[in-house]
């Protein structure tokens, strides 16, 4: 069925992606997408459509001129790409960079089974197209299997000397048709094996057609097994080529579309595969406690929370962060840093003053009253001197922790997919190296994981030359619980933790500078 819904004056693809699904005639799901004004409705429906049947999306305005010319073409807010790639990837969605590798994906869809299991086996006779296959299997994350004893005894036994019975399995330019059935039947055969690309470029002796039927018959004898075959050399094999496609065999010109494709598979198998886990739920949350003080931001006439307002807010979440409170006096400084304890940094409060360190609007290291008492004088005054006409609400005293591993985690909201979360390297850094991951909110333990492994940042967290590994543990834990506050107010607009400091392992976490805005 092709369905073309226009502006979406009032169907959209939401409605048409479950009705797709409850059609026994449809096997794949092919949208393309420019935007999606539902987002939350396309994540629910797509996640509970792909354990029936596959959906594979290509995407309009993933470029910014792209993104221009389709919110002018269809009136809608196309939002960022990032935020739908992440919408796909939870929801299980294959997406593909181009109308020809849609096409090329819904074919294998429709005429190989799902891979098992990870190892991927290739017979060529020809070795560059070979080695290129095999450096673009390895990219792309999948896996080149290691074929059995048994299995190379019997290629080495019945294949030209020459030939390399390992994988790639090359056997050679004068490759004649039985030659290709030896090597298919073998490799098909291997319970190492759970897919086979096949290879031919041809030669003066190459019979493509024979060499084709060959592989239809011996693909289907083990259909279990997905095989895609990569037959180049244009009119020279054009009959080879309609037979296998003709026959149920997806067949390439060049290994790159056919690695795509079967990558495709592979991403899809996958997920099937995941088990189904829900966002952890947490009993030592206080909701109420983060209400009353966003309404009370509001009530103030803010959008921006103070200091430590926004650490009270994680707190309040299970996040671990030094004691904060706003003094608007010098006793009031003294007051809050004994009660916490020495030592303590202290930080002016003006939304006007953004760079607070160089206008001397920070001290730290005070590690008694009459150094506070100095500091609040201080502070207030070079403050005030630098940017009379801001407004000072006070000074923050903050206690001041040991140093640890510097990482951020931050949010932001898109308007189709809601909050977005961010984790990575944090610090000064962060905007030069730009080592992050992103994930939709709420996450399950598998993905604040993932999100973590992601970043080249994490090989630091398990240790490096010598040191002790990070609580990740627990920075996982506070992903997941900004996960959850973000989620839980919508009001919540973007949040910034940077740092959070990450000790030694069974040490845990801390929130050392927190940055709320309120929508």
């Amino acid at each position: 069925s092709i369905i073309s819904i226009g502006n979406k004056g009032d169907l959209d693809e939401v409605d048409f992606i479950e009705a797709m699904a409850e059609d026994p005639n449809i096997g794949v799901i092919l949208p393309y997408l420019e935007s999606i004004e539902r987002g939350r409705e396309f994540l629910k429906v797509s996640t509970e459509v792909v354990k029936k049947k596959p959906i594979l999306v290509v995407k309009g305005g993933t470029s910014s001129a792209g993104a221009k010319a389709a919110g002018s073409h269809t009136g809608a807010l196309v939002g960022s790409f990032l935020s739908y790639q992440k919408a796909f990837d939870k929801a299980g969605v294959i997406l593909s960079e181009s109308m020809e590798d849609l096409f090329n994906y819904a074919v294998a869809f429709t005429e190989q089974s799902l891979p098992t299991d990870e190892g991927i086996a290739i017979v060529t006779n020809a070795g560059g197209p070979g080695i290129l296959s095999t450096d673009l299997i390895e990219s792309l994350g999948l896996k080149m299997v290691v074929l059995s004893d048994e299995t190379r005894q019997y290629l080495k036994a019945n294949l030209p000397v020459a030939a390399a019975t390992g994988n790639p399995v090359d056997i050679l330019g004068d490759a004649l048709p039985d030659r290709y059935a030896i090597a298919l039947e073998a490799v098909l055969k291997d319970l190492n094996v759970h897919s086979v690309v096949v290879l031919l470029t041809p030669q003066a002796m190459t019979d493509s057609l024979a060499t084709a039927k060959y592989v239809v018959e011996i693909s289907r004898k083990y259909s279990e097994k997905p095989v895609i075959s990569v037959f180049m050399g244009g009119n020279w094999v054009n009959k080879a080529v309609k037979y296998l496609k003709d026959n149920g065999v997806p067949c390439f010109n060049f290994p790159e579309k056919g690695i795509k494709t079967l990558n495709a598979l592979y991403q899809y198998a996958r997920h099937l595969k995941l088990p189904e886990l829900e966002p952890p739920v947490f009993d030592d949350i206080d909701r109420g406690r983060v209400q009353a003080i966003f309404d009370g931001a509001k009530k103030d006439g803010r959008n921006v929370l103070f200091p430590h307002e926004a650490a009270q807010v994680i707190k309040a979440y299970g996040i671990p962060a030094p004691g904060s409170g706003l003094a608007k006096t010098a006793d009031e400084a003294v007051k809050y840093a004994e009660g916490m304890g020495y030592p303590v940094v202290m930080k002016v409060v003006s939304p006007e003053i953004m760079h607070k360190t160089d206008i001397g609007g920070v001290e730290l290291n005070l590690s008694n009253a009459n150094m506070v008492r100095i500091a609040f004088e201080e502070i207030m005054r070079k403050s005030r001197k630098a940017q009379p006409l801001a407004k000072i609400y006070g000074v923050t005293v903050d206690k001041m922790v040991p140093k640890g591993r510097e990482m951020i985690i931050g949010m932001s909201r898109d308007p189709q997919f809601g909050p977005m979360v961010m984790f990575g390297l944090g610090g000064i850094y962060v905007n030069y190296l730009k080592d992050v991951a992103f994930r939709l909110a709420p996450m399950n333990i598998r993905e604040a994981q993932q999100m973590m492994e992601e970043t080249r940042s994490y090989s630091m967290l398990k240790g490096v030359r010598g040191e002790a590994p990070a609580d990740i543990d627990k920075l996982r834990d506070a992903i997941l619980r900004v996960g959850h506050l973000v989620w839980d107010f919508p009001e919540l607009k973007d949040l910034d933790i940077n740092p959070i400091f990450v000790y030694e392992d069974g040490k845990g976490c801390s929130a050392l500078d927190v940055k709320i805005t309120l929508s």
